[in-house]
Parts: C-alpha cells; structure tokens; sequence
C-alpha cells in the first residue's frame, strides 16, 4: 500500500494553527506540497516552520467570510501550487459559545458565514479546478455536533452539520468524475477553542471524559493518519463518508 503523497499539491484552510496545522504537518511528512491558508500573521509563521524540511510550503492570509477575499485567496494559492490542484482540505473554523435564547445574530452570521458558506465557495473553486483535471481529493472538516445536537453552541452545530450535509451532496456530483468528497468528525479535541473548559467548567470537563471510552480527549495528531490516508490514492473508492474520530465517544 502506498500512502505517500508525493508530488501532490493541496491547499488547507484554517493551516495556521491547531488542529488544521497538524493535518499539514502530516500531508506535507508525506510528501506534499502546501499552501496554509488562514486569516493573520501567524500563517506565514506557521508556513515557515512547516518548511523547513521537505516539500514546499506557501502562506496565504485571508478572511474567508469575505467572498472577494477568499476568491483572491484561492487564485493566489492556484498560483503557488502552479494551477494544478489534488486535495484541499477544508477547515478553517470559528467557535461562540451562547444560549440559544440569546445568541447575537451577527455571531450567527459569522460563524455560519466561515464555518459553512466559506466551505462551499472555496469547494466549489476547487471543485471546477479538479473536474478540468478529472482528478481530486477535497476533505471538509465537520464535527461530531453533525451528529449530536449539543448545547450553547448552535451555530457551531448548524453549520458543522451542514458540513456533512455539503459533503454528501458535492460527492453525488462529483464521485464519478474523479473527485472524491469526504468529511472527517473529530470528537472533544485539545484545542485553543476549548482550551478553557476544564478550568471554566470542571463539571463538564469531567462528565464529557468518563464519556469517551479511550479515557482521554483529541489531540491534533490524532487527525494526521486519516487525513492522510483520504488524501492518498489507497482511498480511491471512499467518497461521501463522514468519519468520526472521537475516541469512541459517538458510540457509547
């Protein structure tokens, strides 16, 4: 079997930190070449770090809920990877924690806004990319709230579970003409968006780990293996899939 990825091109989204970076980290171990695209300063920093060793790694920073800029973005990153595209992988994401009774309708906006309608446009720039190639591997980053309902975060739940929903949909267009489309579902994952919970809520902390039959949360490297493996020809007949990686939590 080979998994490599060598002489493959792909554009992550949300590549400047956390969970994204480490998917990355491990496309690029494999052999591709990358482009972080992500909102700051802190992707070329992460672009940089990421290449010292390898293939190439480029930076690209932009607000995706802004339209212009993410078509700019997506041109430019086209441009580094010299108009030949093979996997993006789609992740950038935002967080707000909130009562549904009182959720700020411009944190709806926003988090919708980056977390779903960004996943379709820079899909489908890609996707037009990838059907003139007949070839393509796009992986969206849902959640396990695809699943489950939650709480205070329904935003985050709305749009991750249309996440799922777009991904089902872009593969029953485009599985037969080369593209395969499938989303990986992290469990409760060691993040900066959740950095917080364990000291702000120990309560909840606790409950959400004795859940989780491997006893322990996420960790960023968790992600690299099955990201890989989508990316990679080995995974040519999955398409349409939604895969958890949670620990086991989803099934308990």
């Amino acid at each position: 079997m080979n998994f490599r990825l060598d002489g493959k091109k792909a554009i992550v989204t949300g590549g400047g930190s956390g969970l994204c970076y480490k998917i990355a980290e491990g496309m690029h171990e494999a052999g591709a070449e990358i482009v972080l695209l992500s909102v700051g300063d802190e992707v070329a920093t992460a672009a940089k770090e990421l290449g010292k060793s390898g293939a190439l790694v480029y930076a690209v920073s932009a607000d995706l809920s802004d339209i212009k800029q993410l078509k700019e973005a997506y041109e430019k990153s086209l441009e580094y990877l010299g108009g030949h595209l093979d996997i993006l992988v789609n992740g950038a994401g935002v967080q707000y924690r909130c009562e549904a009774a009182d959720f700020p309708i411009e944190q709806w906006e926003r988090v919708i806004g980056i977390n779903l309608n960004a996943v379709f446009y820079i899909a489908q720039l890609a996707g037009r990319t990838m059907l003139n190639q007949h070839y393509g591997k796009i992986i969206n980053i849902a959640s396990m709230t695809a699943f489950l309902g939650s709480t205070n975060v329904c935003a985050y739940t709305a749009s991750k579970g249309g996440v799922a929903q777009l991904t089902k949909a872009l593969s029953n267009e485009w599985a037969g003409k080369g593209i395969n489309v499938n989303a990986i579902a992290p469990g409760y994952m060691q993040t900066a968006m959740t950095a917080d919970m364990k000291e702000k809520n120990p309560a909840q902390y606790e409950e959400i780990t004795s859940r989780i039959p491997m006893g322990r949360w996420g960790q960023a490297e968790d992600l690299k293996g099955i990201a890989v493996f989508l990316a990679s020809d080995e995974a040519s007949y999955i398409s349409g899939a939604i895969i958890p990686v949670d620990g086991g939590y989803l099934g308990k």
